[in-house]
């Protein structure tokens, strides 16, 4: 049986060349919802437009710090011609932040917005990535000479410096003789002669510390009383506060300087305001207890490798003299001796050494000692229970801080980039800025006015 012959002709008389003139459900429906977007789409462009909002512009919302501002795009996205596609520049930023420069020899500043991403989210700005710092760090040079920084940091987990304190085998500079082994010991005596065991935090706390110090006098608990709730000048609360005599060490290390006044200290300053002091207290005394010139002295036994025999005074300006130089021999030789540095000068005063303590250690770093409120001190400072002397610098090791912070994948680390720890902007360096915008204004509730 022969095959059907078809052309190609015959073929094409199957094809209903009607098809589109009649009507169907389906592409009425694909006709007016084309039609439809693109209406409903400019229709909500030209409602956003005339009610002043500015969604349709923005490819993400805010973060926190910028939150306020998303209905107002001109305050960053500066242009003339009612558009906000033109990229933030530096002079938008810096109109409110005034940001230092990283380094007055630098050879490249990177854009601010290369470094802090907006449109992210409710992101920290901050929080940049270690790209941007080593694209720089990771090979540094100089334009003549040695280096005297670390010229190739990586990440902090796997290559960062030893921190210089500890890598340079500094000692501690401060003339303070103090011994944290010993303070640390148990049944040490306290004030009014009870037995006690100090912890690190009785000397050692934030400046947001507002209870009392456990080792300070009465009258100094009473002056720190009256001043609580004042915010403490010139310390952060995420920092150590200074340690001071009146607060740290008045309850234990008593200034008492004769026997007749009892529990009355000599004030805690220079040698002249000392011996101005002691010399008052003795002509009070002599001039409210005449008799006292005639009264025998028994010697000075207070330094037994170093007994007085006292002289015998026969007027009252002698016995002043007498017993200054007595209180004043107790206090340069034992009292101020046992914590100062001093130096005789072949006058009467000596001269003592300023303390010199290091308040800060790492001064190109910051560390919130709140935000490690929850670890023991001795975990990190594991040295301090063993220092006998005061030039052991007692800071932690890289080490120690990279058991926490590191990188992990599976996230369950502290954090680790570079601005944890460090700041780009030399904020010593920043300028004030001065406000010129309304609440209206930053709101995208009144037009922006740009400055003339």
């Amino acid at each position: 049986m022969l095959r059907r012959t078809r052309s190609t002709k015959t073929l094409a008389r199957r094809i209903d060349l009607q098809y589109f003139t009649r009507p169907h459900p389906f592409r009425r429906w694909r006709f007016w919802l084309s039609v439809a977007v693109p209406v409903i789409a400019l229709g909500w462009l030209f409602t956003q437009r005339v009610q002043g909002g500015q969604k349709a512009y923005s490819s993400g919302p805010l973060s926190r710090s910028h939150a306020a501002f998303t209905q107002q795009c001109n305050l960053c996205h500066i242009s003339r011609v009612g558009i906000f596609a033109k990229n933030v520049s530096d002079d938008a930023c810096l109109s409110c932040h005034d940001a230092p420069i990283h380094q007055a020899n630098q050879t490249f500043a990177p854009a601010c917005s290369s470094c802090h991403l907006e449109h992210k989210g409710a992101v920290r700005l901050a929080a940049t990535s270690d790209n941007n710092c080593t694209q720089c760090h990771a090979q540094l040079e100089t334009r003549g000479g040695a280096p005297h920084y670390a010229s190739s940091i990586g990440s902090f987990d796997k290559k960062h410096p030893e921190f210089a304190p500890i890598a340079k085998r500094m000692s501690d500079p401060g003339q303070i003789r103090l011994n944290h082994y010993l303070h640390l010991q148990p049944n040490l005596i306290g004030p009014q002669s009870r037995r006690v065991q100090m912890t690190c935090d009785d000397c050692h706390r934030t400046g947001e510390a507002s209870d009392a110090w456990p080792y300070a006098t009465a009258s100094s608990q009473m002056s720190m009383a009256s001043a609580r709730g004042l915010p403490p000048s010139n310390h952060f609360a995420d920092a150590m506060m200074p340690i001071r005599f009146s607060t740290h060490c008045s309850g234990c290390h008593t200034l008492q300087f004769d026997r007749r006044f009892g529990d009355v200290p000599v004030p805690h300053d220079r040698p002249e305001v000392v011996h101005a002091f002691v010399t008052a207290q003795f002509r009070e005394y002599i001039t409210n207890h005449p008799a006292a010139i005639r009264e025998t002295e028994p010697p000075n036994r207070q330094l037994p490798e170093e007994m007085r025999t006292r002289p015998i005074a026969r007027n009252s300006d002698e016995w002043v003299r007498f017993r200054v130089q007595d209180a004043e021999w107790l206090l340069w030789t034992k009292t101020c001796k046992q914590c100062h540095t001093l130096t005789t000068t072949g006058v009467s005063l000596p001269e003592v050494a300023k303390s010199n303590i290091t308040e800060r250690w790492l001064p190109h770093a910051e560390f919130d000692h709140r935000a490690h409120r929850a670890m023991s001190c001795v975990d990190c400072h594991s040295k301090a229970t063993e220092s006998h002397d005061t030039a052991d610098v007692l800071l932690p090791s890289i080490k120690t801080c990279q058991q926490c912070h590191r990188e992990s994948a599976a996230r369950n680390t502290a954090e680790s980039r570079c601005f944890e720890c460090h700041q780009y902007h030399d904020w010593s360096k920043a300028r004030r800025t001065k406000g010129r915008f309304s609440i209206q204004e930053l709101r995208g509730t009144a037009e922006l006015h740009p400055p003339n």
